[in-house]
């Protein structure tokens, strides 16, 4: 079938109609309800960290993308922007006292990337050709 790719705007605007087409995509490869639910909040959470922290700290007007691709066995998707690097990863992830902390006191970031990566079957970071690219694997089933 090949990678498929949709382009959004790069500020907040963005995120219903990207958490809808998540839904579409969850649905065209059978996720289950827990396996799209999982997969939104994670793609959520990047994309959100991409515009606050890639556009609209940066005040750059700009787009991401995102690439799909149902196989037999997953849907593959990846969000790609062309902000500065920021490795998801790399951010510390909270040990037990920072999820102790209230969420409104808790610094931007690391629990939501910590969410993501647990949520997900398999994530992955690369910076290459000065795009950001984040990729995320559900498994069917």
């Amino acid at each position: 079938m090949g990678m498929e790719t949709r382009s959004f705007p790069g500020n907040v605007d963005s995120l219903d109609p990207l958490r809808d087409y998540i839904g579409e995509l969850a649905q065209q490869a059978g996720l289950s309800k827990k396996s799209t639910y999982n997969l939104k909040v994670a793609i959520d959470e990047i994309a959100t960290n991409i515009i606050l922290y890639g556009y609209e700290s940066e005040k750059i007007t700009g787009t991401y993308n995102l690439l799909s691709e149902i196989t037999e066995t997953e849907l593959i998707v990846i969000l790609e922007d062309d902000a500065k690097p920021f490795n998801p990863l790399e951010n510390e992830l909270p040990d037990e006292l920072d999820l102790s902390v209230p969420l409104e006191e808790r610094e931007i970031g690391g629990l939501g990337i910590f969410l993501t990566i647990n949520g997900v079957d398999d994530f992955s970071y690369d910076f290459s050709t000065g795009k950001n690219r984040n990729k995320f694997i559900m498994k069917k089933g």
